[in-house]
């Protein structure tokens, strides 16, 4: 009878250590104090902005990828049979970044090769600028993240540590350790949401990359087509 008590005592005390161990994320940020709190909503508000950067800019970058493959050689076909107009109109209804560089170099049609390449070049430049808006903010966010989350485990631990000093050295181990590992979750945090903005950051550059790409591509083979004899 005896040692099916103590096989009793024995299972209820592994019960109350499991329960004991376990702790959910919410229990982790709200037992952390209000700079931690006020820290890891920092860091909700970047996740936030840097996710509707993100799906914005990416939408953005896949509209300006699609272009009919068969637009370049309507362009040739109008220029060369010197439908300058129809050339234009076709631009215009085309909504993309190629046709508006090669609208612009249309419009230049008459004037020196270098200056209608320059106009084309300048066009571009506002282009990748418009593909590029509000990117660099994702990186900030990639970089800044992590940062502000160490600065939430340090204030922590400097929290921690006054709290065994003032104590005379009586402080509680648990109540250490419980502090501490509470303020851990501020680093884990910022990590968490800086490792989204950069895998974001660099997945638009990559996208951004692969539209410049098509956009010079097309911009010389208008100038070729410029070049051609008549």
């Amino acid at each position: 009878m005896l040692l099916f008590q103590d096989v009793v005592d024995e299972t209820q005390l592994g019960e109350f250590a499991s329960e004991e161990k376990t702790l959910s994320v919410i229990d982790l940020i709200f037992n952390g104090g209000t700079g931690s709190i006020l820290i890891i909503s920092v860091l909700f508000v970047m996740l936030a902005v840097a996710m509707y950067i993100y799906f914005e800019r990416l939408l953005a970058i896949k509209a300006a990828s699609k272009i009919d493959k068969n637009f370049m050689n309507q362009i040739r076909d109008h220029i060369t049979g010197g439908k300058i107009e129809a050339a234009k109109i076709l631009c215009a209804q085309t909504d993309s970044p190629v046709a508006r560089l090669v609208e612009k170099g249309i419009s230049r049609i008459g004037k020196p090769l270098d200056d209608i390449n320059t106009a084309i070049e300048n066009a571009g430049t506002l282009e990748v600028y418009k593909l590029e808006k509000n990117v660099s903010v994702l990186a900030t966010v990639a970089g800044a993240a992590p940062m502000i989350g160490f600065l939430g485990t340090v204030i922590g631990m400097i929290l921690a540590f006054h709290q065994m000093a003032t104590s005379g050295g009586q402080a509680e181990m648990g109540a250490l350790a419980s502090g501490i590992y509470t303020a851990m979750t501020t680093t884990v945090a910022g990590l968490v949401v800086g490792i989204i903005a950069y895998v974001g950051y660099n997945h638009l550059v990559n996208r951004t990359d692969k539209v410049i790409h098509k956009m010079e591509a097309n911009a010389t083979e208008f100038l070729d087509l410029l070049s051609e004899p008549a």
